[in-house]
């Protein structure tokens, strides 16, 4: 399936705030957003008023690539979302972040959802015990997500560790830093979800039109 392999900072850029894409770049003086807020291209600094619509299209398309999706998986999510009996928005929000690359990152065993995924891919990660390398499986309460013994020594891995008191850590999530792993202890806060601020309504008025 294709998916973004251009510089991501340009799609920070491009949605006029920080989607914490590369980690601890963002944070630092070298962040593209930090020193050219402004869309790129040749009219990047011209003021453009968005319509309904634009805003709409502007808030999904920047969840979307905050964890790394193309399109018709993102669909997907919405889709699933509209059939379970919450809120949809926040059912889509649960869905995403359910995903066991998501929860790689979240966990701190990656600075990035693209790191987290790579890990997933490259076999480096177990969830109850066995080996998974499927990025978007959903996991659920209880679930144990841990670092395969033989992969411990990866510097990504060991670097992303010592400074996982830096970022903040999801109360539904509980972290087994000496072993390597971690638990899902139950559903998403979504209150703990503001960075980049998400605006989910907007999404779902964009596929309800």
């Amino acid at each position: 399936m294709a998916r973004y392999t251009g510089p991501v900072c340009k799609l920070c850029r491009r949605e006029g705030m920080k989607l914490f894409l590369k980690g601890d770049r963002c944070q630092s003086e070298k962040c593209s957003f930090t020193r050219r807020a402004y869309p790129p291209g040749q009219h990047g600094q011209a003021r453009i008023k968005l319509s309904e619509y634009a805003v709409r299209l502007r808030e999904k398309q920047k969840l979307r690539r905050v964890y790394g999706l193309v399109e018709k998986q993102f669909q997907k999510y919405y889709f699933d979302a509209t059939r379970r009996k919450g809120r949809t928005g926040e059912e889509m929000l649960g869905l995403l972040e359910s995903r066991l690359d998501n929860v790689v990152h979240r966990l701190g065993f990656a600075v990035t959802r693209s790191g987290a995924r790579q890990l997933v891919k490259h076999n480096h990660v177990l969830v109850n015990g066995k080996r998974v390398n499927i990025p978007s499986v959903l996991l659920k309460t209880n679930d144990k997500i841990e670092i395969r013994e033989e992969s411990r020594k990866i510097a990504a891995v060991v670097a992303s560790l010592a400074q996982v008191e830096r970022r903040p850590m999801m109360s539904w999530l509980e972290l087994d830093k000496a072993n390597f792993a971690g638990t899902v202890k139950g559903p998403i806060v979504r209150e703990e979800m503001n960075e980049p601020e998400i605006r989910e309504q907007l999404i779902v008025e964009y596929y309800s039109r």
